[in-house]
């Protein structure tokens, strides 16, 4: 494994001497990439922050960002943090739009940061309306994502591909990468029904012109008499389909949460959240061998080692 880590300053490249381990880490939504690394102070070493900065590992380019963050200790050792292109998503603002897909308001979002984009795949769904009042860029486009999911099923990821915006459907993001227990050095493992585990959805729409409320419920009479009452509540502003979105909305949050968190594995280059590796390991009294989804990764390099600690979620389970 090599590594190539630099920094831009001006006019000038510049190549930091790494101290210790160099992490790169990436989560599913709502968090910009980060690289973190401590370099040794050295002659011709000048970078401020704002200053770009680049990782390639053996040849494939995996970050490229900005300074924000520079720590000194007494022994002139830097402590550098550096974000992607998504930091930016960080800003506020208030947007309104009609008849938008989520693909058409990244763009939109984008545009506005002047940031530069690369492949974005197109959502399709149309959302009739949406106000977003003083909300980050991360939530406007998630909400956007969110209600493309409830009415398709379709799950897109967004993130920075070293340098560039990208929204990708995450069926478009599996790999052919094999997880087992003698890979990970390792691992722990919960399931829940505590978080984002539904079996009874209520939707509302206030109808102005009658006056009258409309809901539909989508129970599930099975998962309610085994877990108790689970309700997902929401109050629609337009009134589309009640039905096919509820339905939609049960489908997807009546069943149990798990969450599998693997340290040490072998690093590769192609895993990043919202990517899937096929995960084949003996979990007490259940057993999985299927894709499951990164939901956040961290790499590490560290003396020529190349590691990964994975945070996964999904997958079907067997008994």
């Amino acid at each position: 494994m090599t590594y190539d880590l630099v920094i831009v300053h001006n006019d000038t490249v510049q190549v930091p001497a790494a101290k210790d381990s160099i992490t790169w880490e990436t989560a599913r939504k709502g968090t910009p990439g980060k690289l973190g690394f401590t370099c040794i102070k050295a002659p011709g070493l000048d970078f401020q922050e704002g200053d770009a900065v680049r990782l390639d590992v053996d040849g494939v380019s995996v970050f490229y960002g900005f300074v924000f963050t520079k720590g000194r200790t007494k022994e002139q050792h830097i402590k550098v943090t550096a974000y992607d292109q998504l930091r930016y998503f960080k800003n506020k603002d208030t947007l309104f739009y009609e008849d938008k897909t989520a693909s058409e308001v990244l763009r939109m979002l984008a545009d506005d940061l002047s940031l530069q984009t690369g492949g974005l795949d197109d959502t399709a769904y149309k959302i009739e309306y949406r106000s977003e009042e003083n909300k980050t860029y991360f939530d406007m486009v998630q909400n956007a994502l969110d209600l493309t999911l409830q009415g398709t099923g379709k799950m897109f990821v967004l993130y920075d591909d070293a340098g560039k915006l990208a929204l990708r459907d995450i069926e478009g993001m599996r790999l052919p990468l094999l997880l087992t227990e003698s890979t990970a050095e390792d691992f722990d493992y919960t399931s829940s029904i505590d978080k984002e585990t539904y079996n009874r959805v209520k939707l509302a729409y206030s109808n102005t012109e009658t006056g009258k409320l409309e809901t539909y419920v989508a129970p599930s009479g099975d998962s309610m008499n085994q877990w108790g009452v689970l309700q997902y509540f929401s109050s629609e502003s337009t009134p589309g389909n009640l039905k096919a979105k509820a339905d939609a909305l049960l489908s997807l949050y009546n069943r149990k949460t798990r969450n599998l968190t693997v340290k040490g594995i072998p690093g590769d280059v192609r895993v990043r959240a919202g990517t899937s590796i096929i995960v084949k390991m003996a979990l007490g009294d259940l057993d999985t061998s299927n894709y499951m989804l990164v939901e956040n990764a961290k790499h590490k390099i560290n003396q020529g080692v190349y590691t990964m600690d994975l945070t996964l979620v999904g997958g079907d389970f067997v008994a």
